[in-house]
């Protein structure tokens, strides 16, 4: 099976903005990219319909590209069916795009109603072909976002070699069931025995939320790489911690500033982009709304509940 060359060389250990859907949207990836510029990016879903014959959206369309502000962009793609994922691949490779993911992960509303993101892994008997359809449409490189099973959290070991067959380039793993969504806690022991049992480069992912978590995820499962979601939404130098960039373990207020700078800085092009203070108050609402972090409820919380934009702005500008 032919290799092909990774999205990062030889030797990096790379540092990845996890796609969120709703949430990484361009203006968020310019913000990550412009101030700690992570190794890759990802869009949000690039949906692939199964009626329409231009199988991909105009919307989604304009995300299609190799890079994103000079860092190599992935493209994910979420749909069903090998024909319809084909022949959206085809299109998305003839735009320019280098880098495909296929999203095996998914827990969340349409994506778990038929045979699509999370919900495919229960019926992993389509897996085969849609794979080899796949892998013979994408001349650059080919990976998957992956929950470890549907149900049962050890599925993820009977597939790495189909995977491995059928010539994926790497893995992303995050160590939750789809059913549990993001209850519990990820468990990296899996990826750990992921990461031994194939020969593919394991992406770890979930519940990666500090630098001492992510350090130590690095040295007890020895993956390939991280990719970082809700703990960079909540944290948004945690990529130049890991570096060590930036003081591994900031002080609260320090956080919480940081926080407010982010959503300072995306709402002008949000201003421009969509419609309306109150569309404007709900995408930064969606921002928060990936964050957990108990420590910053007393920002967090009345951010998300402020009933106007201007009581946001009044409220945020407290922390910067």
């Amino acid at each position: 099976m032919t290799k092909h060359r990774l999205p990062w060389a030889d030797g990096d250990y790379p540092l990845m903005l996890a796609p969120m859907q709703g949430v990484t949207n361009r203006i968020v990836r310019r913000y990550f990219i412009d101030t700690v510029r992570p190794d890759l990016v990802f869009t949000e879903f690039v949906r692939v319909s199964g009626v329409d014959p231009a199988r991909i959206p105009r919307r989604d369309r304009a995300e299609l590209a190799a890079v994103e502000g000079g860092v190599p962009l992935v493209v994910q793609l979420i749909g069903r069916g090998a024909k319809e994922l084909t022949e959206a691949a085809t299109m998305v490779v003839a735009a320019g795009v280098q880098h495909l993911n296929l999203n095996l992960g998914c827990p969340y509303g349409r994506t778990a109603s038929g045979c699509t993101g999370g919900n495919t892994l229960r019926t992993p008997e389509v897996l085969p072909a849609l794979l080899t359809a796949l892998r013979a449409a994408i001349p650059g490189t080919f990976s998957i976002k992956i929950r470890s099973g549907y149900d049962n959290p050890r599925q993820i070991f009977g597939l790495l070699p189909l995977f491995e067959s059928c010539g994926v380039d790497f893995l992303i793993l995050h160590p939750r069931t789809v059913v549990q969504q993001y209850k519990g806690n990820a468990d990296h022991a899996i990826t750990a025995e992921v990461v031994r049992a194939t020969s593919l480069p394991v992406i770890a992912n979930g519940d990666i939320v500090s630098a001492a978590q992510g350090l130590r995820l690095r040295e007890t499962a020895n993956p390939a790489g991280l990719m970082l979601g809700r703990g960079a939404m909540a944290d948004p130098l945690l990529f130049a911690r890991l570096r060590g960039q930036a003081p591994a373990e900031p002080a609260l207020a320090a956080r919480r500033q940081e926080l407010a700078k982010m959503l300072a800085a995306l709402l002008p092009d949000y201003r421009t982009t969509f419609c309306g203070d109150m569309q404007v108050l709900g995408k930064l609402k969606g921002v928060l709304s990936c964050i957990e972090a108990e420590e910053l409820n007393t920002m967090t919380k009345p951010l998300k509940r402020s009933p106007r934009l201007d009581t946001f702005l009044d409220i945020l500008s407290k922390f910067q």
